[in-house]
């Protein structure tokens, strides 16, 4: 296999690079993908591990505070100060009555204590006559007479009987005195309702029925608050009558600020009575529970303690619980970003951003549900985090493509500076051996004394001598592209005739030319300018582009050279009908070592450095080298220098020339 072969273009080297650095590509995107997955997996389970660790210490917290609430409700001098606090009420039944503390917050009682009421005997005569007898006067009086007892059952009694006689008999204000003295009355009861509170609601009554709005209005507010106030120790259905009769008479809602807390206490409480009644007889072994008890959407917390005789309890709100129980541990959560709600005992499956304790698991009497605040902000700052480390992987593959782009292009730019190089070497070897051969060929037959006549040995020695100047020319460009390449040749500039030196350069490249049966026509346009230039070197120049015009044209055997100038610029134009030059290589041809593709084709010879003097050349005469072609109609080569006045060099022997103005 020959070198030549080893730096043709390497495609199969490039793809398997490319494959190379394509897989490690592929893998660190599939392992990155991954990462990012189980980055996102981690961040969800430490935020689950975060509530997790929030639900357990604020089960532990309220498993200690229903522990301390439950060993009070053991000590009888405590009861009265578990409840100082809105929305909770502490209670204690024994067989002879029901305590409530405070009583603002228990409405009604499970059983009522309306107070002491007289014997339904020490009425009798009088019900006789109001009833069988029909005489409301005589019934008036005989009941006044018992008004007068010191007995205060039997006075509350009287009284009220009194006014509701003298109410049929429409003595109304007679009715409403007698009323408002059995107001007065305290601890006495009359048909199993508190007196004071049966007489105030009648008066209201009475009111209502002689229209007196007013006082109707004035009365039915004070006994409204009273009721909701738990002045009298009444059971669920006389309550609610004569709560609803205050509200109506006095336009009050029936449900107004901490109604709703305290009937949902009293409904609790009620029920917590049921459960106590319900113990089995005999029984006196002590227990405590734990219930919540749902009353108009509200929910109320009972613990308790006791056993069959006594029984001490509190009664909690949700605002209560809030306070006293959860408040310990909402800072902690706070800071975390959490909060806790108590929920009932129903199971239902935890959303992805709350975690569930359930009332079976953890012994307390609610569901507790510990929950992200902002669930959205969490996920949030994961997805963040996410493009973090998406970013960086992006940055990671772009660094990966980018290096491995560099790379190859690096390697194929080496790559083809090489087969540039080898294909330099191949054709300057070939250079060298053409007038090597003919200088061999021409020595042997002038040593051996073969040549016969005068005439054919001077015809030998000019062709020795042509050869020589072509190897010599060979070698001088190869130095001086060497010397231009290290930047260790200077231009000598000195003023010449721009005319009469291109001339001179076309009449020696035609002597040439003419061997090769080529014509050069020359057409110079105008006066002819000065310029300042190095004459060798600018020679060179010139020399290169005709020897071009003639190498790539082997049709046309003409070749055109024009010059013409302006105030600033002269130019040289070297024309030619030859191969010709595609657009895509009119950048190229003026780098080093670099040929045309269908001048390697046609298998015309060439260093590939010509074009790059020239342009190295010029550039150092501060003029421009441009190329015009066309495949298969020629190309025209244009030097642009400009014209100068003569001054005095800086360097010694030489000069240079400065711009006109």
């Amino acid at each position: 296999m020959s070198v030549r072969v080893w730096f043709q273009p390497p495609r199969q080297l490039i793809a398997l690079f490319a494959l190379m650095t394509l897989v490690p590509s592929l893998l660190l995107v599939a392992f990155g993908w991954r990462l990012l997955q189980q980055d996102r997996a981690i961040g969800l389970q430490q935020l689950q591990e975060r509530r997790e660790q929030a639900a357990d210490l604020v089960v532990s917290a309220l498993e200690q505070r229903l522990t301390e609430i439950e060993q009070a409700l053991r000590d009888p001098t405590a009861i009265e100060t578990l409840a100082a606090d809105d929305d909770a009420v502490a209670v204690v039944f024994t067989r002879e009555r029901v305590q409530a503390f405070p009583r603002e917050w228990l409405l009604y009682y499970p059983v009522a204590s309306p107070g002491r009421e007289a014997p339904a005997d020490v009425f009798e005569a009088g019900e006789v006559i109001e009833y069988r007898r029909a005489d409301a006067g005589q019934a008036a009086a005989w009941y006044g007479t018992l008004a007068r007892s010191t007995d205060a059952a039997v006075r509350a009694g009287a009284l009220i009987r009194q006014a509701r006689v003298l109410r049929r008999a429409g003595q109304h204000d007679r009715a409403l005195a007698a009323y408002t003295q059995a107001a007065g009355i305290r601890d006495a009861a009359v048909g199993g309702v508190p007196a004071d509170l049966l007489a105030r609601w009648a008066r209201g009554d009475v009111l209502a029925l002689v229209n007196r709005r007013e006082e109707l209005t004035a009365e039915a507010r004070e006994l409204y608050h009273d009721l909701h106030k738990g002045r009298w120790a009444l059971d669920r259905a006389i309550w609610e009558l004569h709560a609803t009769d205050a509200a109506r008479w006095s336009g009050l809602p029936s449900a107004g600020h901490g109604l709703d807390e305290a009937v949902a206490l009293s409904k609790a409480v009620e029920r917590l009575w049921n459960i106590w009644r319900g113990l089995p007889p005999g029984d006196d072994g002590s227990a405590t529970g734990r219930d919540v008890v749902t009353s108009d959407n509200r929910e109320v917390t009972v613990l308790w303690s006791g056993n069959r005789e006594r029984v001490a309890a509190l009664a909690a709100g949700p605002d209560y619980v809030a306070r006293q129980w959860v408040g310990h541990v909402t800072p902690a959560l706070d800071r975390q970003r959490l909060h806790v709600s108590l929920g009932d005992r129903a199971g239902r499956v935890a959303e992805p951003h709350e975690t569930r304790r359930a009332a079976g698991d953890t012994g307390l009497p609610w569901t507790v549900v510990v929950r992200n605040t902002d669930w959205q902000s969490d996920l949030d700052r994961l997805d963040d985090r996410r493009s973090l480390w998406l970013g960086g992987l992006a940055i990671l593959v772009l660094l990966v493509v980018s290096g491995t782009a560099i790379v190859g292009r690096a390697v194929t730019r080496d790559l083809a500076v090489a087969r540039l190089q080898s294909d330099f070497v191949s054709a300057v070897s070939h250079e060298f051996r053409t007038p090597l051969t003919s200088l061999r060929q021409l020595t042997e037959v002038l040593s051996d004394a073969r040549v016969d006549s005068e005439e054919r040995r001077q015809t030998y020695y000019a062709a020795l001598t042509r050869q020589t100047d072509r190897l010599h020319r060979l070698v001088e460009s190869l130095l001086d592209f060497g010397r231009m390449e290290a930047g260790t040749s200077p231009y000598r500039l000195e003023p010449l005739d721009a005319y009469a030196f291109v001339r001179s350069v076309v009449e020696q490249f035609e002597q040439e030319a003419a061997s090769r049966d080529y014509h050069v026509e020359l057409r110079l346009n105008g006066l002819p300018p000065a310029i300042a230039a190095d004459r060798e070197a600018l020679t060179n120049a010139l020399w290169n582009l005709l020897d071009n015009a003639v190498r790539y044209s082997p049709d046309c055997r003409t070749i055109w050279v024009e010059a013409d100038h302006d105030a600033r610029h002269f130019s040289m134009r070297v024309r030619d009908r030859g191969l010709g030059i595609p657009r895509a290589e009119q950048r190229d041809i003026f780098r080093k070592f670099v040929r045309g593709a269908e001048a390697r084709h046609q298998g015309i010879t060439g260093t590939g450095i010509g074009l790059a003097m020239v342009r190295h050349i010029v550039a150092g005469h501060h003029g421009t080298v441009t190329v015009e072609s066309e495949p298969g109609s020629g190309s025209t080569f244009t030097i642009v220098l400009p014209v100068r006045a003569v001054a005095e060099s800086p360097e010694p022997g030489a000069r240079s020339l400065e711009p006109e103005s």
